[in-house]
């Protein structure tokens, strides 16, 4: 498997704004994991961290994106951001997909119009495709 990108949804509750994406990974989930709850992973394939405590309420900090709280950890399976200043509520949710696969469920949840748009997603996405696929 090469790595997918279902649709995304998008929907509009008054001034809050959804966006899903599914992604079909062709890594273990613990490979993703590292690409979604660390520094390092974030900055390959999304943009710079400037802080991010792995754990829950954890200071974090995404370029671009915004400040916040670190406001679900589940190792190996959930990490939610919590960003001020209109940045929104970033999940990243991973499921296992046989036995060296898995499938990111990722929402956006944000006010306003100031949120990346599915767009740009669905590039970020591309490119974490990219990077895992380039991964040993």
């Amino acid at each position: 498997m090469s790595g997918s990108i279902a649709q995304g949804t998008s929907q509009t509750h008054g001034n809050t704004h959804i966006l899903h994406f599914l992604v079909r990974l062709p890594r273990p989930m613990e490979d993703v994991w590292t690409a979604v709850a660390t520094p390092e992973g974030i900055g390959a394939w999304c943009t710079a961290v400037h802080a991010l405590e792995p754990r829950l309420d954890g200071a974090v900090s995404l370029r671009g994106l915004g400040s916040g709280r670190v406001t679900a950890w589940d190792v190996d399976r959930v990490a939610e951001y919590t960003l001020d200043e209109g940045g929104g509520r970033l999940r990243f949710h991973l499921e296992r997909d046989g036995a060296a696969e898995c499938v990111l469920r990722f929402t956006h949840e944000f006010q306003g119009e100031s949120g990346p748009s599915d767009m740009d997603w669905r590039r970020k996405f591309e490119q974490l495709i990219t990077v895992l696929g380039a991964a040993p």
